[in-house]
């Protein structure tokens, strides 16, 4: 091996690219399809089409090797349970008489049948679908998916590599499925899981894969010897197969740790590793296992999970290190550009001087080609490339938007005592209880209402000029009527205005505050048919004007019963957003909590007696190594309770989460000091008020009892017991009766008739309890 032959070897790739298309065109297809106005071949068509134009778009950029396998209809882990068939048995006869449709309902279930358990993937906003297995699991090959998509690309004469979750990856994600007993460890399945990937693997040969990616993102997190022993013998038997491809085996997110000397032992042909910041540590680990000999190693050097242009010098420098460690080099992203939006050039609303100092996923790709030109080539064949890149970063670390001398000189006299209520929880809750007046097991709702087409159609005609600022107004108090006039009806304790005005719950606050950019087809995948368009974070943070308080203010006007605040909590408004990357998350968490703060006060100062600020993300944000989370947890709940803690006794301080794992941060959970948490549970069957009961949360709570991302409509019967199973966790005067989260996304119908459920539920079980 030498150097010069590493860097002429060197070629650019990617691991994934998003499934969208430019217009979203995955979802409108999907979306129709369920509605009936899509056929199955209309869909498969568009899908087939967008794949198309994905390799057209990344060769055309010169990418050497594009990967397939990795688009996906909803999930890339729910297809990984078709591929080796870990179908769960209440959804195997629908899958049986029609997969597709079999498929969407393991991933949104029916009316009759629950769906997945899902949740985030690692630390990303992005969603997966839960694999549900047990003892006995038996698991079969269907190779379908990832044959069809690898041949369909091989069929246009291009170098193709089929993309894989891989085996302990996806064991690590999985859970016991329902009636197994919890402390089931689906890794225990590894040898039955083996074989089947060994089949796959031979059946992807056998179409003419060279190479196929196998994606171990578990293993970047902390690991125990077992399972660090698991993946040994995965790669082990893998890796001594004699009829399969070359084996690259992926990892991101962060360094690979004590599975980099497994890995690099292991029999695969070679190694994707991070080197982004956050796995900055991967380079000096490889040098420490004595490199790569004999193997290839795919550099991800290019950010895949934020927007800023990349230090091609530094790169470069990085790539240059790495040519003595492995015996080829070739260039990549850091993980799947699955995690940004397709093309920056498509956003002409921002300021072309601001323009330059974004890469979306055409542009990294670009930057990733570059990189491998300069690497094989030298620098002086991108001498032009490089000092355009230069002047591009200099540019943004000039700019007066990245610097507030007013904002930081605020966030540096912040104090202690500015996070800290003024009184402790025990007379908090004796003053809001008086002042407010609920029942037992007080009904409410997290927040969002459905977005209705009207809805949708008067902030299009706003923006187009079809109808003025005065118009679009009317239409939204018209909304919040209904929904105010709903709510009354249908009997819930405390109300909400239904968010009729809010386009995304990050996205609405960063328009009205310093420092943020938002786009206009900067779509990310969240999951399914979800897309958001996160808003970046460029500079310094502040609220020049009031953003919630003329709606909900109008919405207390209607009714004599509470009307909730609602916000976005800081550390949700940094996991939702693409965040500045020259100062830590700590510092701008602390100037968006400030901004926020003067929310809070401003809401209760117009009479509103209960605010939720929303921290869906405080477990998303967590770091994946164990060493890194003490400081996170520290900044995090300093930044909630200085949103919420300049508040009255009196005034209800509510916090929402949902669809992550909560039972390893709920300590930090009651470190927030909220007075009411509302929580993902329906879809684990109320696993979180147990882990809350463990802990001995003293606060109120709100388990969820009505899953929303899913169009069937819980009975009341059915609440009611996942209400006594919680109330197997919390004493009735501390349970709270609300759904999983927002209902931003659901219809009218399905709506109505579940919160009347919800509130039958809340009255039946009020009832036992009385009588009991």
């Amino acid at each position: 091996m030498t150097t010069k032959s590493a860097a002429a070897a060197a070629r650019a790739t990617v691991y994934g690219y998003p499934r969208q298309g430019p217009n979203r065109e995955l979802k409108k297809a999907i979306e129709g399809y369920w509605k009936g106005r899509v056929t199955a071949d209309a869909l498969r068509a568009t899908a087939a089409d967008l794949r198309r134009t994905s390799r057209r778009q990344l060769t055309d950029a010169g990418v050497h090797e594009v990967p397939t396998g990795d688009f996906s209809y909803y999930d890339h882990v729910l297809d990984t349970s078709v591929m080796v068939g870990a179908i769960p048995a209440r959804h195997r006869d629908a899958v049986a008489a029609d997969a597709l449709d079999g498929y969407f309902a393991m991933a949104r279930g029916t009316q009759d049948v629950a769906p997945l358990e899902m949740t985030k993937w690692f630390d990303t906003n992005y969603h997966y679908l839960v694999p549900e297995l047990g003892p006995d699991t038996v698991f079969a090959a269907d190779s379908t998916k990832q044959v069809d998509e690898f041949t369909e690309a091989l069929a246009t004469g291009l170098s193709a590599r089929p993309v894989l979750v891989g085996p302990v990856t996806y064991l690590l994600l999985a859970k016991p499925a329902p009636g197994v007993a919890a402390d089931f460890d689906p890794l225990t399945l590894l040898d039955r899981l083996l074989p089947v990937y060994a089949e796959v693997l031979a059946d992807l040969r056998a179409a003419g894969a060279a190479w196929v990616q196998v994606d171990e993102p578990a293993l970047v997190q902390d690991r125990s010897p077992a399972e660090l022993n698991a993946a040994a013998r995965a790669y082990r038997d893998l890796g001594a197969l004699t009829d399969r491809p070359k084996l690259l085996v992926a990892s991101y997110f962060e360094r690979l740790g004590d599975a980099l000397p497994v890995l690099a032992k292991a029999p695969v042909e070679g190694l994707a590793l991070d080197f982004t910041e956050a796995a900055a540590a991967n380079l000096d680990d490889l040098a420490a296992v004595g490199g790569l000999p004999g193997k290839r190693l795919v550099a991800g050097v290019v950010n895949g999970r934020n927007i800023w242009v990349n230090d091609l010098g530094r790169s470069l420098a990085t790539l240059g290190t790495l040519l003595g460690l492995a015996d080829r080099v070739d260039v990549s992203a850091s993980c799947s550009l699955l995690h940004v939006p397709l093309d920056a050039a498509a956003e002409h609303d921002i300021d072309p001087q601001i323009l330059r100092w974004l890469a979306f996923a055409r542009q990294k790709t670009a930057e990733t080609v570059t990189l491998a030109k300069g690497l094989a080539q030298g620098t002086d064949a991108i001498a032009g490339e490089l000092a355009t890149n230069r002047a591009d970063l200099a540019s943004r670390a000039a700019s007066p938007i990245t610097h507030d001398p007013a904002v930081r000189s605020r966030a540096a006299a912040v104090t202690g005592a500015d996070a800290r209520r003024s009184q402790p929880y025990a007379e908090r809750t004796a003053a809001q209880r008086t002042h407010l007046g609920l029942p037992l097991l007080p009904t409410t709702t997290i927040g969002s209402f459905p977005q209705t087409a009207e809805l949708r159609t008067a902030r299009a005609d706003l923006r187009a000029g079809r109808i003025d600022t005065v118009g679009y107004e009317q239409r939204i108090e018209a909304e919040i009527r209904e929904v105010i006039s709903f709510q009354e009806k249908t009997g819930l304790d405390v109300l909400v205005h239904g968010e009729p005005e809010r386009n995304d719950m990050v996205q609405y606050f960063a328009e009205q505050l310093t420092g943020y950019l938002a786009t206009q087809h900067g779509w990310v995948q969240s999951y399914g048919t979800r897309y958001v368009r996160p808003p970046i974070l460029a500079g310094d943070i502040s609220r020049p004007a009031p953003m919630t308080v003329r709606w909900t203010a109008y919405a207390q006007s209607l009714t004599g019963l509470p009307v909730k605040g609602m916000l976005t909590g800081p550390v949700t408004m940094l996991a939702w957003s693409f965040v500045r990357d020259d100062q830590p998350l700590g510092d701008t968490a602390r100037q968006v909590a400030l901004a926020l703060r003067d929310e809070v006060g401003d809401l209760e100062a117009a009479g509103t007696s209960v605010i939720q600020v929303d921290e869906p993300a405080l477990r998303e944000t967590l770091p994946l190594r164990a060493a890194g989370r003490a400081a996170y947890l520290d900044w995090a709940t300093e930044a909630f309770r200085l949103t919420t803690s300049g508040v009255r006794p009196d005034t209800q301080i509510h916090t929402h989460m949902c669809y992550a794992e909560f039972g390893d941060i709920v300590q930090a959970i009651d470190d927030l000091d909220a007075d009411v948490i509302s929580l993902e549970a329906a879809r684990s069957h109320m696993q979180v008020a147990r882990e809350l009961a463990a802990h001995g949360y003293p606060r109120e709570a709100g388990p969820g009892v009505y899953d929303i991302h899913s169009p069937r409509v819980p009975g009341a019967e059915e609440a009611a017991a996942l209400l006594r199973t919680g109330l197997e966790a919390i004493p009735a005067e501390r349970l709270w009766v609300n759904p999983d989260c927002g209902l931003k996304t659901r219809g009218w119908p399905e709506t109505r008739a579940s919160l009347e459920n919800l509130v039958t539920a809340a009255r039946t079980v009020r009832l036992e309890i009385a009588g009991s």
